[in-house]
């Protein structure tokens, strides 16, 4: 990891922080590791692979405190579930404004950034419904490795 991603990094955790401390949350160890695997993560992990990654560093980090911290990191709205109709739930911590691709076969995640000149407008009867906080698009369809591997099967 680069000195810019490093510095990136202890931004967001001294925002989570103040976050914490806003909402009279603790700030404890496991909260904060829980909360760097997802943020250094671009593969959008699900909570097994976040429980995976945070147990080697704290061997006694249980399934249900990363569960737990995932749902108070999401109420906190430091992190979002990409989909809820993936097999199991994958966390984004990036709060950029972006939008995925999600693959059908295989189930990855990717994010896609829209250049500056490239804008989602809202539709304008959105308001009747509420305030909009944000606009997530999701692109179903094939990846490329699913494509390339279910060409490499017809050949």
């Amino acid at each position: 990891m680069n000195d810019s991603n490093k510095e990136a990094i202890e931004d967001k955790i001294n925002y989570l922080r103040t976050m914490c401390k806003l909402k009279g949350m603790r700030v404890t160890p496991q909260r904060i590791e829980i909360y760097k695997q997802v943020a250094n993560s671009c593969e959008h992990p699900d909570a097994e692979t976040v429980y995976e990654a945070v147990k080697h560093k704290m061997p006694n980090v249980s399934v249900d405190t990363v569960y737990r911290t995932l749902a108070s990191l999401e109420d906190l709205d430091m992190i979002f579930r990409v989909d809820n109709q993936l097999p199991r739930a994958r966390f984004d911590a990036d709060k950029r404004p972006h939008n995925h691709f999600i693959c059908i076969k295989c189930n990855e995640v990717y994010d896609i950034f829209f250049d500056k000149d490239e804008e989602i407008k809202i539709p304008g009867n959105a308001e009747k419904f509420g305030e909009v906080k944000d606009i997530n698009i999701q692109i179903r369809g094939i990846c490329n490795k699913c494509l390339q591997e279910q060409k490499n099967k017809q050949n």
